[in-house]
């Protein structure tokens, strides 16, 4: 199943959202990304990720583009098609589940993860829930992650 068309202008809020972004990244202290301190909180992640995995995966549990992809989990426990914790992808069955392209476009969440550590839930919940003006889903890629029908992301 093809993602809907984003509305129009989605390119203009994209690009603003983006470099809101930016700009509040600038207020964070260096030290806390790409840093020891980012490490504690991406391995933090990553024990989440990997008990919330075991407790609700019914599916095969294997190592896939530098992460731990956990499939099906119940619908509730995780959002939209599935959820990067860390190096741990969480999903179910569906149409999102572990494609290559829903891979690469987790695995740039992982790397987001490595660079702000614990503050990625914060900066995510920040960026807000729509992917078009999602700052962490932009850069992740929007067709990847089946937002968006292929060719028109202009990536």
């Amino acid at each position: 199943m093809r993602p809907a068309a984003p509305p129009p202008g989605w390119r203009a809020a994209a690009t603003k959202a983006v470099a809101r972004s930016e700009r509040i990244e600038r207020l964070i202290p260096g030290i806390l990304l790409d840093s020891p301190i980012s490490r504690l909180g991406y391995w933090y992640g990553c024990t989440v990720g990997w008990v919330w995995g075991t407790l609700w995966s019914t599916g095969r549990i294997e190592r896939r583009s530098g992460l731990w992809v956990f499939r099906g989990m119940p619908r509730w426990a995780f959002p939209r098609g599935g959820v990067c914790v860390g190096g741990c992808f969480l999903t179910g069955d569906g149409r999102h589940a572990a494609t290559e392209r829903i891979l690469r476009h987790e695995a740039v969440h992982k790397r987001q993860w490595q660079r702000y550590g614990i503050l990625m839930p914060v900066l995510y919940t920040l960026a807000g829930r729509d992917p078009l003006r999602n700052r962490f889903e932009i850069e992740a890629g929007l067709e990847d992650g089946n937002y968006v029908p292929r060719g028109l992301s202009g990536r």
